[in-house]
């Protein structure tokens, strides 16, 4: 592991945007699994087998990258001296991965003495003289980069790097290739990215990264491992001063006399952080939270077992025959990432607007503005943009769909969601509630009190719940009940529930959303399952093909809106492999 002797700075002026993108050599990406009490493990990798093994990958990396920075390190330098492997003598590795090749490597591992799972960073290793180095060029990067004109259309990494290597030039000329790399790795690193914890971001298997003090271990939260101790730590001034400059990133200010900052970084992760002692005995303290770069889609909510095909192909056709829909559950239950996949099914050039206070929501359309509060920067409170602002703004902006990232306890913003309904837009939201009930008594309650005739304008409920099948932890969809007036106030009618002792899901009662969208398109009920089937014939066979990317799942509804029957029948016949799908759909 490697020797990172410096405070871990980040400079706000060099604040990317990039994207990131993980390169594993582990098992596919999942969304829901993980196992469950740690076991001692029954298939563990030989130290020096992990070892040949990520040096060869190391070797490949530099050779394929053809860097015009710098030479590609000879193989007896990455074999002797770039990475420190030294943990293998203490703990057996389950399963490592890259997550920035060539130069940070994750590494799952089982300790022996504690009996539990841990998540080691591997990253370059630094001599001292080499750790020495780092620090004086950082140094006079900082001078150097104040009085730079970097605005937002530069390409701060290849700034950094031109002045890395010109430093390198004039203070370490003889210096070899592992050398140089390493240097500008960690410069890179804590400059431009999050500093010890930026392997940690690249890492798009880890849901939540939890720094809970001063000299204590970060935690993350991975999606297959739960819970997992990792070897990264902070001392006290380097923590302090690393949530003051994530915050200065966020474009937010963090002090002793205003300690706690929740925000979004600039890749759109929520990251929530205080300052301190006074409030926090431990210390500083932050909790990021991960968002896909790219959205999940309703194939990846099959796939996972969170929705049926019958219960998709029932969404795809009240969304786009505009019904509403709020997706409700607890924390971590899926809300968000289910009402992002379900509003794919939104026609491709109908006028969207999303509404967030972080932004979580991504979709495929072009006809699309994104809306994100604002707080206020003056002492007075002018300038401050709040979600009801922008819905009142929105409204204007005459959308056909509007969704709203989440209704909370703001009864102005409740109160205007529900007017958008009655008034024609067809929107969506997701609420903190674990049952139609509860849904309903937080609506119509203090503080929220919207007026029963204004919430029968809302068509779906959909109830989502993280849960435990076989000591993994999965998320299921509970029940998509349907409202409608009723004699004694809010009618409430489940189409679908899931049963917890097959794990599978049910139709319970007929949908009068289907009828109203039969008697208003004039349909038969001939024309409406066959509506029906179509899309689930679709969807099944997106499911068999494991086409989960969005631009192929968004190729296939443009296909299938515009060949719908002729194109279902020849899937049907096996005469489309997914491959020859997938080509005909971007067409």
């Amino acid at each position: 592991m490697s020797e990172d002797s410096g405070d871990g700075a980040m400079e706000p002026f060099l604040t990317t945007e990039s994207e990131r993108e993980e390169v594993t050599r582990a098992a596919p990406q999942t969304d829901i699994s993980e196992p469950g009490p740690p076991d001692p493990p029954s298939d563990t990798t030989p130290p020096s087998t992990v070892a040949q093994t990520v040096v060869a990958d190391a070797v490949e990396h530099f050779q394929a990258l053809e860097d015009p920075f710098a030479p590609a390190p000879d193989a007896d330098a990455l074999t002797s001296s770039f990475f420190d492997f030294e943990y293998l003598a203490e703990f057996e590795e389950i399963e490592g991965y890259w997550v920035n090749p060539p130069y940070a490597y994750v590494s799952i591992v089982y300790d022996p003495e504690t009996e539990d799972r841990r998540y080691v960073v591997v990253e370059p290793e630094l001599a001292p003289f080499e750790a020495h180095l780092r620090d004086d060029v950082a140094g006079m990067l900082r001078e150097t980069l104040l009085n730079e004109n970097i605005d937002e259309t530069t390409d701060r990494s290849a700034v950094l790097d031109e002045r890395i290597r010109s430093l390198l030039e004039e203070y370490a000329p003889d210096s070899d290739a592992a050398t140089v790399h390493k240097i500008r790795y960690y410069l890179q690193r804590d400059f431009t990215g999050l500093g010890k914890i930026d392997p940690l971001m690249y890492d798009r298997r880890i849901e939540d990264i939890s720094c809970d003090g001063v000299g204590i271990p970060v935690f993350v939260y991975h999606q297959e491992y739960r819970d997992l101790e990792t070897n990264v730590r902070y001392e006290k001034e380097e923590l302090n001063s690393f949530v003051i400059r994530m915050a200065q990133r966020s474009g937010k200010h963090l002090s002793v006399a205003d300690p706690m900052v929740d925000t979004s970084l600039p890749d759109g992760s929520r990251v929530q952080m205080t300052l301190g002692e006074e409030i926090s005995p431990r210390g500083s303290n932050f909790t990021i939270r991960q968002f896909a770069d790219v959205p999940h889609t309703p194939i990846d909510l099959v796939k996972w077992g969170t929705f049926s095909v019958e219960q998709m192909a029932y969404l795809w056709l009240c969304i786009e025959n505009n019904m509403s829909l709020v997706f409700a559950g607890g924390t971590a239950s899926g809300k968000t990432t289910s009402m992002n996949a379900v509003s794919m099914f939104i026609p491709r050039n109908t006028k969207v607007i999303t509404i967030e206070d972080t932004l979580e929501i991504t979709l495929p359309h072009k006809n699309w503005i994104r809306g994100l509060t604002r707080d206020s920067t003056a002492a007075d409170g002018q300038g401050k943009i709040d979600m009801y602002d922008l819905l009142q703004a929105a409204l204007r902006q005459r959308p056909e769909y509007l969704l709203v990232g989440e209704v909370r306890t703001d009864p102005e913003v409740a109160l205007s969601f529900f007017q958008a309904m009655a008034t024609g837009h067809t929107a969506y939201t997701t609420f903190h509630a674990d049952s139609v009930q509860t849904v309903l008594s937080r609506l119509q309650n203090p503080p929220l009190d919207i007026p029963e005739q204004m919430i029968q304008e809302l068509d779906i409920v959909a109830i989502q719940k993280q849960i435990y099948r076989d000591d993994k932890r999965v998320r299921r969809n509970m029940t998509i009940s349907e409202l409608a007036p009723g004699e004694r106030g809010i009618a409430r009618t489940p189409i679908f529930s899931w049963d917890g002792e097959t794990d599978t899901f049910s139709r319970e009662n007929e949908s009068t959303n289907l009828a109203e969208i039969r008697r208003l398109r004039g349909w038969s009920e001939a024309r409406l399952q066959t509506a029906l089937d179509r899309r689930e014939r679709l969807l099944t066979f997106l499911v068999e093909n494991d086409v989960v990317q969005y631009e192929r799942f968004m190729a296939a509804l443009n296909r299938f809106r515009t060949a719908g029957e002729q194109f279902v029948d020849r899937i049907d016949a096996g005469d489309v492999d997914a491959e020859t799908f997938t080509r005909e759909s971007e067409r």
